[in-house]
């Protein structure tokens, strides 16, 4: 990891050649377009959750494969689905675009997705959801930044692309429909269309930066496993009056098992996740306060360097609890209730292992011998990102010469679990991850925003890189 002192041997930005140059005007002469682009999509409430209506999936997957047909430079574009898993049900629409190297060229994947998360209680929000609406700088709206502005980067980078000259870049690009809901078709996906999502770079704009002024390249991610949990310990529900103090109801049994997944400071307590030993850039615990909307009062938990508690250590958050609401409370001992645990892994552990981890938790912590059922199972491994090809030298390069600024390699709390597949399918492949966040962007969160400077100025690194990749031979 580097640090942001200007010692930290990250590139700064250098003179441009006049092909250089070229790019960055073309990107600058089309904003207007990909912004009007962007805007576009987000009207497109594309939720891939089991509950929400697929047509506006699909109508997404349409838009996007308009945006990659309207480029001019794809061979073929189509829309595709693959098979989850073992089963004959069908993931959610992927749009898939490419062509081919020609003169020894290098080729280049694209990857970003179309799909957003629910936007919850619309009182949240200062606007309306899929109503996107600029205020100060910034593009508010459901998936305005996570992550159909990793879609526009793409889509604005290639048109500058060929407004300078289209080269012999072999280019796919691959935008998930079901990201935000598990990835559940993307292994089968790979597999299907190897032979043309096949790369020697691949670019996944889905990411951070570090400032709204300082780009970011993300290598350090944390892993995932979430799942259901059903504690049951009655047949049947009973008044809490006649049996109460005797018989163990399901939420007491629920709240003492909570209770032991994390020590009196908010760290873990299950033994067997680990920690990863990272080198993190300095960063003030009033900084994160001040990001996440800590209360006055509230204390932060974990110890060590704030940066490695959310990169570098495990998390365990408990994110739905199916129980009666309390308009809908009665005397009553409850006989089950089921919880969702989700778990963020460190780099260096595997999803697996940690699974098994919390499962020896959960066994020796249950109290009164409750009953305990699984269902929903998702894991994702962590991943550390290898910086020494060209790939990341020029990505780096890139960002310094558009943005004005060098790039700080990161790492992030969040995880992107399908990258481990990328490394499966694809393991000669250089992999870098990118993106157009930033601190205030409040992802999956309401107020989704997308700050329209850092926009410009990733479609600008990303069109420098594939400008420049496309003057490599291999």
């Amino acid at each position: 990891m580097t640090d942001t002192s200007a010692d930290s041997g990250a590139p700064a930005a250098r003179d441009l050649s006049d092909r250089d140059r070229a790019v960055l005007a073309a990107v600058d002469a089309g904003f207007d377009r990909a912004l009007d682009d962007l805007k576009a999509l987000v009207r497109i409430p594309s939720v891939a959750w089991d509950a929400y209506d697929p047509a506006h999936v699909q109508a997404s997957a349409e838009a996007v494969a308009a945006l990659a047909e309207g480029t001019g430079v794809f061979e073929r574009v189509s829309i595709e689905r693959a098979p989850i898993g073992d089963t004959e049900a069908l993931g959610q629409p992927a749009v898939l675009a490419v062509r081919a190297a020609k003169n020894g060229k290098p080729s280049i994947l694209l990857y970003a997705h179309h799909d957003v998360q629910p936007w919850g209680d619309e009182a949240l929000w200062r606007t309306k959801p899929f109503e996107p609406t600029e205020i100060d700088g910034r593009l508010y709206g459901r998936g305005a930044s996570d992550d159909k502005a990793g879609v526009i980067t793409h889509i604005a980078a290639i048109r500058a692309l060929a407004e300078v000259g289209d080269p012999d870049l072999g280019i796919a690009l691959f935008i998930e429909g079901e990201e935000e809901h598990g990835s559940r078709s993307f292994k089968n996906f790979l597999r299907q269309h190897a032979d043309v999502l096949s790369a020697d770079l691949i670019v996944v704009a889905d990411s951070d930066n570090w400032s709204t002024e300082i780009p970011a390249l993300t290598v350090a991610l944390r892993g995932n496993a979430a799942f259901n949990v059903r504690l049951t310990t009655l047949e049947h529900a009973s008044h809490s009056g006649m049996f109460g103090g005797a018989v163990p109801d399901a939420m007491m049994a629920f709240s003492k098992l909570a209770a032991s997944f994390w020590n009196a400071d908010g760290s873990v307590a299950v033994a067997g996740l680990t920690d990863a030993d990272l080198d993190v850039p300095e960063q003030t615990e009033e900084h994160i306060r001040t990001e996440a909307g800590v209360l006055e009062g509230v204390d932060l938990i974990g110890s060590g360097p704030v940066l490695s508690r959310l990169w570098g250590k495990p998390a365990i958050t408990i994110t739905g609890v199916d129980a009666p609401s309390v308009p809908d409370a009665s005397n009553t001992i409850l006989p089950t209730v089921r919880f969702r645990l989700s778990a963020r892994i460190a780099p260096g552990q595997s999803s697996a292992e940690a699974f098994a981890a919390l499962e020896r938790h959960i066994a020796e912590h249950t109290p009164f011998g409750a009953h305990i059922e699984y269902d929903n199972v998702d894991l994702g491994d962590p991943f550390l990102v290898d910086t020494s090809g060209w790939g990341a030298a020029a990505a780096k390069q890139a960002m310094a010469d558009a943005w004005g600024a060098g790039a700080v390699e990161t790492g992030i709390g969040g995880s992107i679990p399908f990258i481990a597949d990328l490394v499966q399918q694809f393991p000669a492949a250089q992999i870098l991850v990118t993106g157009v966040e930033d601190p205030g962007t409040m992802a999956h969160s309401p107020n989704e925003s997308q700050h329209l400077g850092v926009l410009r100025r990733a479609i600008g690194a990303e069109a420098l890189l594939l400008s420049r990749a496309a003057e490599r031979s291999e």
